[in-house]
């Protein structure tokens, strides 16, 4: 009976421990809350539907899909909230390879680390993710705010900068290595992480992001290079552009080959506001 009693006490100390875990408070202000581990974190699976909105929400906005992924910055936790009252995971856009010139957090990056404009989008300057050390300040607090808005997961945009004239000598090596520290940083915070665009990382990063998000991986003809992710049952989001797909050519011909691939496609206009249109 004594060893009964034991192991029940242990056992609820255990689970105690379990629900502190679960239910810590993020302050975004203290850069050590990033370092209480949890035990878990969303893990979707393949099939999963899913919405891409980069336009400020507002609060006659209703979603059929069954994740959504929005700013981190312009989405309040009331929002975040919303949704999940409706039934949804909520994803948080971030870049972690750029800095954008409309964010309020830049002063805590080091001159060192800011490289060239990125040409596509003007409003942005690439970073030097060889020195995470450099950059943790400025992850952590972001970070810290998306727990403190109770997201779910994190969309981390803008790894691609070895493909990129940054300014810097980044190799993807270098981005394997900033990918490493990243999922670390998220997963030991109760948050998702997936991969975004990269085709190269599939084959191994598959086993450590919770899902991939791709942008014209079928107009590029990178989709097969996705299929590992499939294989370990976690979900293939290919989100192709209106400027590059027709809503027919998608419907006809993308929407065929990204069902018997087992992925979810969704066409979207660039600019990522609420419009969508996806495989029916």
């Amino acid at each position: 009976m004594k060893n009964v009693i034991l192991l029940l006490f242990a056992a609820s100390l255990l689970w105690g421990c379990r629900k502190e875990n679960e239910n810590v408070s993020a302050d975004p202000t203290d850069e050590n809350q990033v370092n209480a581990p949890l035990l878990s974190w969303w893990q979707p699976k393949a099939g999963v539907t899913f919405d891409w909105c980069l336009d400020d929400l507002k609060a006659s906005d209703t979603f059929t899909a069954e994740v959504v992924d929005v700013d981190a910055f312009t989405t309040t936790a009331a929002q975040v909230a919303a949704l999940h009252k409706q039934g949804k995971k909520v994803i948080a856009y971030l870049s972690v390879g750029t800095i954008e010139d409309d964010r309020p957090d830049a002063n805590l990056l080091p001159a060192e680390v800011i490289g060239k404009i990125y040409d596509e989008w003007p409003h942005e300057k690439w970073l030097d993710i060889r020195k995470p050390e450099k950059l943790q300040p400025w992850l952590k607090s972001r970070i810290n705010m998306i727990l403190s808005k109770g997201f779910d997961a994190v969309e981390p945009d803008n790894i691609d900068s070895y493909d990129n004239d940054s300014g810097f000598d980044i190799s993807l090596d270098d981005t394997k290595r900033y990918c490493d520290y990243l999922i670390a940083l998220a997963h030991q915070n109760g948050l998702g992480i997936g991969q975004k665009n990269v085709p190269e990382l599939a084959d191994t990063y598959s086993k450590q992001f919770d899902w991939v998000l791709t942008e014209d991986a079928f107009a590029d003809k990178f989709q097969d290079d996705l299929k590992s992710y499939i294989s370990l049952n976690k979900p293939v989001v290919a989100v192709e552009y209106t400027d590059r797909t027709s809503q027919s050519s998608f419907s006809s011909t993308i929407c065929p080959k990204a069902k018997s691939l087992g992925y979810f496609a969704l066409l979207k206009r660039r600019s990522l506001e609420k419009w969508s249109f996806n495989c029916q």
